[in-house]
């Protein structure tokens, strides 16, 4: 995998100059190039929270691929390998960024743990209605002035304007993506997930899952298997190890597209001894070799 661009090489990348108080900013993405400068496949080591209102484009977030047109807002952490390719002029909207500095405990509070913008799985991308763009505007609007203000509390007003921003985007995912566990089942799955979930993303072939079946996943759980598999069975519809190989195709399509590893580096990470079992199971989920699946990504330029 490649490593994480940093924020300083962003603004780089796009011509501008980096500015000495770089925890947060935000900008209009008409003044910023956005809609003649591609990004790289790659992971960075900031958040971006965008907000389309007008252009067109295609991001990539992991191993989805998803065509713009307005009207957008995307939410992107540095676990999350993204691209974006401009493919018409004239991009209006904003977009903020932030490093870890900007991040305090409020707003990684428990009830926005969830959200996008912390969480590695799940929607990253959110399409809007006219209403939620009007309302999100405005809110960036803000953001913008008190950017450019004197006012000696103005980071803590922005982490505030932020927060907003996720709520909004909770309110765009599925109600069931973000109940309260009410019984056994759902408390059990609940904690399967998070733990699948915690092993991802891989940065390196050094990197190795540590829980890879569904026996593993039960004794760190201090449950039997077989509640595990009926907990899960009965609030997804899923069986442990159906979770599991989808998780790991998930990655190894992350892996077979953003990194130059070599198979047998991928099929180590993600915890298989010998690459050929690697290549076996992988062929068994998707039909294609995992070769084969890579020649077949073609990279819009």
């Amino acid at each position: 995998m490649k490593r994480k661009e940093t924020i300083k090489e962003f603004y780089t990348h796009h011509g501008q100059e980096y500015p000495k108080t770089g925890k947060f900013n935000v900008y209009r993405r008409e003044e910023f190039a956005c809609d003649s400068t591609s990004l790289p496949p790659n992971r960075r080591d900031f958040y971006k929270i965008s907000l389309i209102l007008d252009g067109e484009g295609i991001i990539s977030s992991a191993d989805k691929s998803i065509k713009i047109n307005g009207n957008t807002i995307t939410f992107m952490n540095p676990l999350i390998p993204y691209s974006w390719e401009p493919t018409m002029e004239n991009q209006t909207g904003y977009f903020c960024l932030f490093t870890e500095d900007f991040v305090s405990q409020n707003l990684k509070a428990e009830s926005l743990s969830q959200s996008p913008l912390f969480k590695v799985g799940g929607n990253h991308i959110f399409l809007l209605s006219d209403e939620s763009a009007k309302l999100l505007s405005g809110i960036f609007g803000n953001m913008l002035r008190e950017i450019q203000s004197d006012y000696a509390n103005k980071y803590d007003l922005l982490r505030s304007y932020v927060q907003i921003v996720m709520h909004e985007a909770t309110k765009m995912q599925p109600p069931e993506a973000f109940y309260q566990p009410t019984n056994a089942s759902e408390r059990i799955s609940t904690l399967f997930m998070e733990l699948l979930e915690r092993q991802f993303p891989i940065d390196s072939p050094s990197q190795i899952i540590k829980l890879k079946n569904a026996n593993e996943f039960a004794l760190q759980l201090n449950v039997h298997t077989n509640t595990l598999n009926r907990a899960l069975k009965e609030t997804t519809g899923k069986t442990t190890t159906e979770w599991i190989a989808e998780r790991i195709i998930k990655e190894a399509k992350a892996l077979l597209q953003f990194s130059n590893w070599d198979i047998a580096e991928i099929a180590y990470s993600l915890g298989f001894e010998h690459s050929s079992n690697f290549i076996i199971f992988f062929k068994k989920q998707i039909n294609e070799t995992p070769n084969q699946f890579r020649k077949s990504l073609v990279y819009i330029s």
